[in-house]
């Protein structure tokens, strides 16, 4: 071989070296791991907030489904009893229920019957609005905390750009003006801390909005049912009064 040649293929050959451990680099760098160790202790907070949001996705979902709130099945049934008069059979299907709609059917129709005709229905849209306050404020609670950490996220990750750049400056007032490859680890974890934090945030924001949504509706609803039985159960006492008359 020739020596011009030998050099051209020795050129060559630590040319493709050089590629391939630059590209190795770059997939090193890209990959989750080291984009986690490159965002520092930004990511510590930030891994708890994901966990955090999932723990409540999962909990606001089951709390919101519609089984929990009340069936139409379960105010077709009551209605009917109170229709008939039946009064204390719908107490007791109520008490069998463990819905919401259920729960407070059973609390509002028992002080019904136990209050004066003219008295009835305001004790009972009382009882019943007790209820349904209390459940919402218990499941109202949960959905809130996914605003908070829509909120507190991305904050922790402008807090972990604020850092990085520090670092960057400082990296700079040190002699590293002239050497770029200095600052790369500062800048990489500025960038990746404020995308996680945006991330974790903006999921969060959306959930917050369909979990909220999902309770208000799955409330109207059933609290249109009871208004229903209740316009129907005073009805059928005051029929019942008339009667004994």
């Amino acid at each position: 071989m020739k020596p011009k040649t030998l050099v051209s293929t020795l050129i060559s050959l630590l040319f493709q070296q050089s590629v391939f451990s630059q590209s190795e680099q770059i997939d090193n760098s890209l990959s989750l791991g080291g984009m986690i160790l490159q965002g520092g202790w930004a990511m510590i907070p930030l891994f708890l907030c994901s966990l955090t949001l999932i723990y409540l996705l999962i909990q606001s979902y089951r709390d919101t489904t519609a089984k929990d709130f009340g069936s139409l099945q379960l105010a077709e049934t009551i209605k009917n009893f109170c229709e008939k008069g039946q009064l204390q059979e719908a107490i007791e299907k109520t008490k069998q229920d463990s819905s919401l709609l259920g729960r407070a059917l059973a609390r509002g129709l028992s002080k019904m019957r136990s209050k004066r005709t003219e008295e009835a229905n305001d004790t009972f849209e009382a009882a019943i609005a007790e209820v349904f306050e209390t459940e919402e404020h218990a499941i109202g609670q949960r959905i809130h905390y996914i605003n908070v950490v829509a909120a507190v996220a991305p904050m922790i990750g402008l807090l972990g750009t604020v850092s990085g750049m520090i670092g960057a400056f400082q990296t700079m007032s040190a002699g590293g003006m002239g050497r770029p490859e200095l600052l790369a680890g500062d800048i990489g974890e500025a960038l990746i801390t404020t995308a996680t934090g945006l991330c974790i945030g903006i999921p969060a924001m959306i959930a917050h909005s369909y979990f909220s949504n999902r309770l208000e509706n799955q409330l109207v609803e059933n609290s249109q049912r009871t208004k229903e039985i209740g316009e129907t159960a005073q009805q059928a006492k005051e029929k019942a009064v008339s009667t004994e008359k």
